[in-house]
């Protein structure tokens, strides 16, 4: 990354908000590299602790929509982040943005801040509000507030942003490398100005040191322009596929294009939707005033082409070191944990398995690290891929997304449509269901030594919501001897065979297309 070259500045007090998110997670490495000092708001800080970068920068526990807490962590910062941004759907979503900006800013000035940096998305020129998408017109919004408010503020608005594990990176990726032929909506004729994730961070590091009387936004870009038609074309080109047949079919709504993109791609409908709406307008840079403040250094901006190398490249070396999927929540900050003494959450229904195996804990604990993505989940693959559909169908995430590392975990990793909540590294990984449930529900395996070998620990933990949520129980608790049963079974083998030298079983066909969960890698 280039933020270094930007000349020798004097190091500033930093905090970053939205941390375990896609951008937030690869801007605070740069911000540390650049010589400044960071802090991390999250609501789960423990989901920062497995980040590289996680020994050198501060983490507080709190929520911009808590006035005090966000005032105590800005205390002694000089610029802020504010990277957080509502993906829901619901009708008070656009509300809750604005009260968060409001209170963000008026901690920043309650403290002492001398500039707010935010992240927003590229507006047409001259649109009315009411024809913006909602979450457009909630990113301007928001970028208005900090604006108006008392501390000054830096407001970058970049269009599709392109970097391994990226969401618009992965919608591009899976339409394009999954339909050779495709029907499409209108929309893939609109002109878009895409930029390189590295460009993003350059722009937000380089903003830090804006002059006190800059107060305004600023649009960044990449050097192309082009179609979303053109974008799959120049992909293909790029990824060396068979060029593809597109044709356009002006009927399909920004809601029949999130069904589309949430059937093909691994992005779920609630995150489709929002993208699918932006792409109805024509998002192209007005202006190029940034380089006055942050000047461009050899090689930058990065190309639409190279951007996709890059981001192919960082796919293949299994190096993606954020997801668009680090943003989702595990749950509510308020929803019991199964570890919570005489179960504070009330009835709580569990399945255990118990194996004893000949294979040593480290081997035992690589299989378990590697759960999931291409590996699978070592048991009854079609009945993981059916409930990965059915979970798509009602708007879930699906099990299609996969894995960020092939062999590696850390806290806050989505796994499929499980995230990682807890992991003892050669002892215990605790996953934490994503799937659409009435009620919560948990998987946690563990390695006990025991003897010359080792001992598998599997707990399958569901609490239910509701009389549906028991019904769901019962309905599902016949299929678990085959499912929980097989996979404590097949993973102990699977060690064993590591243990003889041998690579170990293959996973069974998993029903739903080849290599569809390598995205995450």
């Amino acid at each position: 990354m280039d933020s270094t070259t930007q000349g020798q500045q004097a190091p500033l007090r930093c905090l970053v908000t939205g941390a375990s998110g896609y951008i937030g997670g690869r801007l605070v490495p740069e911000l540390l590299k650049a010589g400044h000092r960071v802090r991390c708001l999250a609501r789960s800080p423990e989901r920062l602790r497995d980040h590289p970068w996680a020994g050198r920068v501060e983490t507080v526990r709190g929520d911009v929509t808590d006035a005090a807490g966000t005032t105590a962590a800005l205390r002694d910062i000089d610029v802020a982040y504010y990277l957080v941004h509502s993906l829901n759907t619901g009708p008070r979503f656009e509300e809750r943005d604005r009260e968060a900006a409001r209170t963000f800013t008026e901690a920043a000035r309650a403290a002492g801040v001398r500039r707010i940096v935010y992240l927003g998305g590229l507006v047409p020129a001259d649109a009315p509000a009411d024809t913006l998408s909602p979450h457009l017109r909630s990113r301007a919004e928001v970028g208005q507030i900090f604006l108006d408010g008392p501390v000054p503020a830096t407001v970058l608005r970049a269009a599709v942003v392109i970097g391994s594990g990226s969401a618009s990176f992965e919608m591009l990726r899976y339409l394009t490398e999954r339909l050779p032929a495709m029907v499409t909506p209108s929309w893939v004729g609109t002109r878009v100005q895409p930029i390189a994730v590295r460009d993003v961070l350059r722009y937000l590091v380089g903003s830090a040191h804006m002059p006190p009387e800059v107060n305004r936004t600023f649009d960044i870009g990449g050097p192309d322009i082009m179609t979303y038609e053109q974008m799959m074309r120049r992909y293909a080109e790029v990824a060396k596929l068979r060029p593809r047949l597109i044709l356009r079919v002006p009927m399909l709504t920004p809601r029949l294009s999130s069904l589309w993109i949430g059937l093909v791609t691994p992005v779920p409908r609630a995150l489709a939707r929002p993208l699918a709406e932006s792409l109805r307008h024509e998002v192209v840079c007005h202006d190029r005033d940034i380089t006055t403040y942050v000047p461009d250094v050899p090689g930058h901006p990065i190309g639409f082409d190279r951007s996709l190398e890059l981001a192919l490249q960082r796919v293949r070396e299994a190096n993606v070191t954020t997801r668009w999927s680090n943003a989702s929540l595990p749950g509510a900050p308020s929803d019991p944990l199964p570890t919570d003494p005489d179960w504070a959450g009330g009835s709580l229904y569990t399945d255990h398995r118990s194996r004893e195996s000949s294979a040593g804990p480290r081997e035992l604990w690589h299989i378990i690290e590697g759960i999931g993505g291409e590996n699978g989940w070592y048991s009854a693959p079609l009945a993981w891929a059916v409930r990965g559909w059915l979970d798509r169908l009602v708007g879930g995430a699906g099990i299609r997304r996969g894995r960020r590392d092939a062999t590696r975990l850390r806290v806050g990793d989505s796994l499929d449509f499980w995230r990682v909540e807890e992991i003892e590294p050669g002892r215990l990984l605790r996953l934490r269901a994503e799937m659409r449930l009435p009620g919560l529900a948990w998987l946690e395996m563990y390695v006990d030594p025991h003897g010359s070998g080792s001992r598998y620990r599997q707990r399958a933990l569901f609490h239910p919501r509701g009389l549906l949520g028991h019904l769901y129980w019962w309905s599902v608790s016949p299929f678990h001897a085959v499912v929980f049963g097989g996979m404590a079974r097949n993973i102990t083998r699977a060690a064993e065979h590591l243990t003889d030298g041998a690579p170990p079983p293959p996973e069974p066909a998993r029903g739903h297309g080849p290599k569809a969960t390598t995205h995450g890698r």
